[in-house]
């Protein structure tokens, strides 16, 4: 079955599209969310929205991408919402914690996380990279993620950022300038 009529049976609300859609997507979903939020948990729970929203909102879908770059835009969205509505909860739990000073416990601690890959033989620069990808600029971060985790295109990934494929092509350049800077300073301070 074509894109064309993936989406056709979708818009018609055709379960068993719907669910064929979920089969082809969900491992790249799950993927980039388990890279952007660095939390098996988020990256299940957002997995689930992604497609609740790409069901409700297929009416807009004009079919000026592809289906997989508007599921990848979606899933992006979604993430990028996560994280954001996150800082803002640790920073009111920071501003909270400091007009409440009898409290002796942190307000938010810094969650240790292992993704899945870390399950391989260099786990400690497995962990020490993914910790430095995620120090990057949001869409630093996003262009990596999207081209050396999840593999796609330049045109792809300018697409899913909409933006234009110089300015995909800067981002990850710049990306890839911080991640040698933040592995360099730390490998200084730890192994020196």
């Amino acid at each position: 079955m074509n894109e064309q009529d993936l989406v056709l049976g979708l818009k018609k609300g055709d379960q068993s599209i719907f669910k064929q859609i979920i089969s082809l997507y969900k491992n790249k979903v799950y993927n980039t969310l388990l890279n952007l939020l660095q939390n098996v948990e988020d990256a299940q729970d957002l997995s689930q929205e992604v497609f609740v929203e790409v069901f409700l909102s297929v009416g807009k879908f004009e079919g000026r991408s592809s289906l997989s770059t508007w599921i990848y835009r979606i899933t992006v969205s979604k993430g990028l919402d996560y994280m954001r509505r996150k800082k803002r909860k640790k920073r009111f739990g920071v501003i909270y914690s400091l007009f409440k000073p009898e409290s002796t416990e942190p307000a938010f601690e810094q969650a240790t996380f292992n993704h899945p890959a870390l399950l391989l033989e260099n786990e400690e620069q497995a962990t020490i990279l993914l910790k430095a990808i995620y120090q990057l600029p949001e869409k630093q971060k996003i262009a990596f993620i999207l081209s050396k985790l999840e593999e796609l295109s330049y045109q792809e990934i300018s697409q899913v950022m909409e933006t234009s494929i110089s300015s995909v092509e800067s981002l990850l350049f710049r990306a890839k300038q911080n991640l040698q800077k933040i592995l360099a300073d730390y490998y200084t301070k730890n192994y020196s």
